[in-house]
């Protein structure tokens, strides 16, 4: 079964009353918001890349066991600058957008000093986080768009830069237990040093004006510097423990010279990303007590890391899984043209498979060169000193095959046992699965012509076990005379509680958020 990856999709901003066919628990009250590419063309132009598809955000609302759906494309300065001109006029990672030709001779120069140092685009189709008291729809610029999460509206647009100076941030933040923020981000040429950020967005924010956003009280944490000037690493996430952050500098690099250049060379920025399979990964870990990183230097062979899985600290070690690929053909395989060469000859042969790696890292170095100094009983994971003092990592492969992780995030920063992922063999997934991480155990779900997404656990009030929720995930169907669905899972079990049938076609997206109805 093929999905069109460069198909517009159509919006249903006013609420529809979905069907629901099973049992949906009484105590699942909530809306899951999620994000996405959803516009591929504009006028006469397209994008290249399905990452930089403009993004379409849709909500399921679950009340006393009945279910709303809406969808709403993200009203950001780039959609209206793209619809207003009737085709794409502001630049994506894989899409450089150049000038009408009949556009004047100043036009263009203006046009080109906005890409030599470039004005980001605003269009934040990754996820969906939370700042304070408010919902944002985010990308990996310096914008970010602050929505309703119930009718889908698009609020403020905020800068990272005029609260601190970051030109990137992660979509994928960590939150505490008491409200608060965190997230990672990069500082290029700021006062002739590139270097990374980790910040913290405190719980207690006023909110409800453009003045006075969350990050209005945003503290840096720490920031770390990076190991070359001009080409930092890319990195999509980090990890969180009760004492620790994890940052993985990975020799994925962006080359900002050639980013600069890269309007008038004809190429788009990706282009500029390159991965450097001859360095070395650094890993970073950051005491949050002192705000400084740990004295001991570790790191592994060349990968490439886009989500951590979770973080814990156990018995003198701090213990890490991540979702790692040996290149970065991830990216490449999602250029549209790709993705319909795959519909017709199957998977990309060069499309290497994702592994579920645990890391470990001891908290003290002390022993002899050649030592193993992991001394948990249940890892094969090795860390093992070499004479120079620094420490070489070589995780555990938990299971092959997997993206897009999520957990029981009560367990977040906490040493968990399940994880829940998508099926990774190729573009669309075709099942998701619950990994045991103890056991090496998969409950897998899959169903004929159906291809499901991110799967986000959705925990028991209450509850005391793990796994003791559900798991939602939103599923394109294409079996003849049917709908798309939300489908829910039993967590212990895996099996199917309820389909959500909604009456509409919906997308494949990237992330999402449970608000419970409380929030």
């Amino acid at each position: 079964m093929g999905y069109d990856y460069g198909k517009n999709r159509s919006e249903h901003p006013e609420p529809m009353q979905a069907e629901v066919k099973g049992s949906l628990p009484e105590w699942l009250q909530g809306t899951l918001v999620r994000n996405g590419p959803g516009l591929f063309s504009v006028g006469e132009t397209s994008y290249n890349h399905w990452f930089d598809g403009m993004a379409l955000m849709h909500s399921f609302t679950i009340k006393h066991g009945e279910v709303t759906y809406r969808s709403k494309y993200l009203r950001g300065d780039t959609y209206n600058s793209n619809m207003q001109a009737n085709r794409i006029v502001v630049s994506e990672m894989g899409t450089m957008a150049y000038p009408h030709p009949s556009k004047n001779i100043f036009s263009k120069v203006i046009t080109f000093l906005n890409h030599t140092v470039p004005d980001f685009t605003d269009n934040c189709a990754g996820n969906i986080i939370k700042y304070g008291n408010d919902y944002y729809a985010t990308s990996e610029t310096n914008y970010i768009r602050k929505i309703d999460p119930v009718t889908l509206e698009t609020q403020d647009k905020v800068d990272y830069q005029k609260y601190i100076a970051v030109n990137l941030a992660t979509s994928h933040p960590h939150y505490d237990k008491e409200g608060n923020t965190y997230n990672m981000g990069t500082s290029i040429a700021d006062k002739g040093k590139t270097k990374y950020m980790i910040f913290k967005i405190p719980a207690v924010g006023k909110s409800g004006s453009a003045e006075s956003p969350a990050l209005k009280n945003v503290e840096t944490i720490c920031t770390l510097p990076c190991r070359s000037l001009l080409t930092p690493s890319y990195y999509h996430s980090f990890g969180m423990t009760e004492n620790y952050f994890v940052f993985i500098e990975q020799p994925l690099k962006l080359d900002i010279l050639k980013m600069a250049t890269a309007y008038l060379r004809g190429v788009n920025w990706a282009s500029c990303l390159k991965l450097h399979p001859e360095d070395e990964t650094l890993i970073h870990l950051i005491d949050r007590k002192t705000k400084k990183q740990v004295g001991i230097k570790y790191y592994t062979g060349a990968m490439v890391v886009y989500h951590h899985v979770n973080a814990f600290e156990e018995d003198g070690h701090v213990v890490f899984d991540v979702i790692a690929y040996d290149d970065n053909s991830l990216y490449d395989m999602f250029y549209l043209d790709k993705l319909k060469e795959q519909d017709t000859s199957g998977p990309s042969k060069t499309f290497t498979k994702p592994k579920c790696k645990r890391f470990v890292l001891p908290l003290n170095d002390k022993g002899e060169a050649g030592e193993d100094l992991v001394k948990l009983k249940y890892t094969k994971a090795s860390a093992v000193k070499e004479k120079e003092g620094k420490i070489l990592c070589q995780p555990e492969v938990l299971t092959e095959g997997v993206e897009l992780p999520r957990i029981n995030y009560h367990y977040n920063g906490q040493k968990h046992r399940y994880v829940y992922l998508t099926a990774a063999e190729k573009a669309e997934s075709t099942m998701i699965t619950k990994l045991d991480v103890e056991t090496k155990q998969r409950l897998d779900w899959a169903a004929e012509n159906c291809l499901p997404s991110e799967p986000v656990f959705v925990p028991r009030p209450g509850a005391t076990e793990e796994d003791d929720g559900v798991i939602l995930t939103a599923v394109i169907n294409s079996s003849p005379g049917e709908s798309d669905y939300l489908l829910v899972l039993e967590g212990k079990s895996f099996k199917e509680l309820a389909r959500v049938y909604v009456n509409v076609e919906l997308h494949i997206d990237m992330h999402g958020y449970f608000i419970p109805q409380n929030d």
